[in-house]
């Protein structure tokens, strides 16, 4: 006998709910939900500043794991990131994610998020609440033992001129390192990735 589906909108933020509900709920429309620590957690959609500077910066990781396979061979602006080690359910869903060694050549229903650990995740800021990328999301993906980077795209001030934050694990802390609006960003964990932080580009 099934059982109709948990519906939840925005007024359900924090409340609790098991990731079987969670999974398996009837989401309102108009905004963007998440279960962190066993809670809904809801947060705005997107506008169109914000959207166009994920789909810039998703689009040049593209571009980059389509000639570099063996260093990242999948790039999604969709995925789940799940923390283990939380004690309740906790599933942040960054802007975008970059994964090494996912077998592409698999049936995709035998693949499940749980189960996958991106090299690499990225938040897009403009507007909305910044401790959730700033503070709760920073230690949350150091949480994910498989996340090498993570990186904020802030475009607070302006978004036609961000700034890139990255966090570089090191050891049991985060290396931070700001790089301006104007300037070029590369990275260790993806050689050959060189991007030069102007949208416009």
């Amino acid at each position: 006998m099934s059982t109709a589906a948990l519906k939840l909108g925005p007024a359900d933020h924090g409340r609790p709910v098991s990731l079987d509900d969670f999974e398996a709920a009837d989401f309102g429309p108009g905004v963007r939900y998440e279960i962190i620590d066993g809670r809904v957690y809801v947060s705005p959609p997107a506008n169109f500043p914000e959207n166009r500077l994920e789909t810039w910066l998703y689009q040049r990781l593209l571009v980059y794991a389509d000639g570099h396979p063996d260093v990242a061979n999948y790039v999604t602006n969709k995925p789940r990131v799940f923390v283990h080690k939380r004690r309740r359910a906790t599933v942040p869903e960054p802007d975008i994610a970059a994964y090494r060694g996912v077998d592409l050549d698999a049936d995709p229903r035998d693949l499940h998020w749980r189960d996958l650990g991106p090299v690499l995740v990225v938040e897009v800021l403009v507007e909305g609440d910044v401790a959730k990328d700033l503070e709760r999301n920073v230690e949350l993906y150091f949480e994910v033992p498989s996340v090498r980077e993570y990186w904020v795209l802030d475009g607070r001030a302006d978004p036609n001129r961000p700034a890139l934050v990255q966090r570089r694990r090191h050891g049991r802390r985060w290396v931070v390192r700001e790089y301006p609006y104007g300037s070029t960003f590369t990275t260790k964990l993806l050689p050959g990735f060189s991007l030069p932080i102007d949208p416009r580009r």
